[in-house]
């Protein structure tokens, strides 16, 4: 699949926030999809002690870069960096997705999120939506620059709208 989405960082009040409105916690698997730096999978592992995390990233050097970064703050045994397209890698086992994609892209995710998560994962969206679910919750985060954020939680079983029939 060919796509471009362009690399912005989440900032880490953005981030907290994520992590906050998806409930994250001890027993809980974090995958990031495009996961740039490594930041979101930082914070979940030291600040939400979550089981393990996962960073899918497309971009070689920024793969590097979050290998580093995850190298740097000793998490090598409950953190994982993976150089690949987020549409190739199984992800399963994630009881946390989070994304800061584009809506388009967020669309084409939608068939692997229905076939391969289970009902009750969560999923939350940074600024872009995913076409044609119900939001479970959102939130507007400012961050330290004094920008807002948009953030989305779906929760897989629950994300298919209600079909009203008058």
């Amino acid at each position: 699949m060919v796509f471009n989405v362009p690399y912005v960082p989440t900032p880490i009040p953005v981030v907290r926030a994520m992590l906050t409105l998806a409930g994250a916690g001890s027993e809980d698997i974090v995958y990031d999809l495009g996961c740039g730096d490594g930041r979101i999978l930082i914070v979940a592992v030291e600040e939400f002690g979550v089981r393990k995390a996962v960073g899918i990233e497309k971009d070689y050097s920024r793969y590097l870069i979050a290998l580093r970064n995850v190298a740097e703050h000793g998490l090598g045994g409950r953190i994982e960096v993976f150089n690949a397209d987020m549409f190739s890698v199984d992800i399963s086992e994630a009881t946390i997705v989070t994304l800061f994609l584009l809506t388009s892209v967020n669309a084409m995710l939608k068939p692997k999120f229905e076939k391969e998560l289970r009902p009750g994962t969560r999923i939350v969206s940074h600024e872009f939506k995913i076409p044609g679910w119900r939001i479970e919750k959102n939130m507007v985060v400012r961050d330290d620059n004094g920008l807002t954020h948009n953030i989305y939680l779906y929760v897989i079983g629950k994300h298919i709208p209600e079909r009203r029939f008058f």
